[in-house]
């Protein structure tokens, strides 16, 4: 049975209003659990909607910290270091590989920082309304959206490998071991072998074709799932 109602127009406005609020407190007090687990629902997109850029601003704050850093090794020259890091560390190996990863290092991370600048801020921000955290952003969204930008970059970085290891076989002779630079410096100072220089020459190109094929192979095989590789014809 319904509880009788008291005409408003027997109580006064104060009155009035303290039976309204009662009312809907009521109705509040007796809604269904699943209400109450929308509104959580509801309070939770909210949230994470209030949280627009904080993984770009958290990216933006890296990258400021680490630009002057950045800027200051960037323009230096692979080549230009052969004799500073050979006084140092002395001909060899060792010598060879660290100029290779500084000098291949700069392709990588450039493209991969293009690539990061890319990403479409909407899809970042719908992963993080779904309840995915800053991990799972990053390996969802930002690493497949950059893929092709950094395969472009691992790309270029294995061209300037080869370019400076020959250089740097060049430079210091069979001291750094055998390679297609210290057979043309040893062939180059004989007369009349400017036929063996070009050949080795021609040797060094058929390599970066060789290796330029084989990653945009693997580059295809790999990222076939990306946009910009499944509209290419087989």
């Amino acid at each position: 049975m319904g509880t009788a109602r008291t005409p408003l127009a027997l109580v006064s406005p104060e009155a009035a209003g303290r039976m309204a609020i009662g009312e809907a407190l009521t109705n509040i007090a007796a809604a269904p659990i699943s209400d109450i687990g929308d509104i959580k629902l509801s309070a939770n997109w909210m949230a994470a909607a209030g949280r627009p850029g904080e993984d770009a601003r958290l990216y933006d704050a890296v990258r400021a910290a680490t630009r002057a850093f950045v800027e200051f090794l960037r323009p230096i020259p692979s080549v230009a270091l052969i004799v500073l890091v050979a006084l140092i560390l002395g001909p060899g190996l060792q010598m060879n590989v660290l100029l290779i990863v500084y000098a291949a290092v700069w392709p990588v991370l450039l493209n991969t920082i293009y690539g990061l600048d890319d990403v479409d801020p909407v899809a970042r921000e719908t992963l993080r309304a779904f309840g995915f955290g800053r991990l799972g952003v990053i390996f969802l969204v930002d690493l497949p959206s950059a893929a092709p930008f950094i395969a472009t970059g691992i790309r270029l970085a294995s061209s300037i490998a080869i370019i400076l290891d020959i250089s740097t076989g060049y430079l210091t002779g069979r001291i750094s071991g055998n390679g297609i630079g210290a057979y043309i410096a040893q062939v180059y100072t004989g007369a009349g072998n400017t036929s063996l220089v070009l050949a080795a020459a021609l040797w060094a190109g058929l390599l970066g074709l060789a290796a330029n094929a084989f990653l945009v192979w693997g580059e295809r095989r790999v990222l076939r799932w990306h946009h910009s590789y499944s509209l290419e014809p087989a």
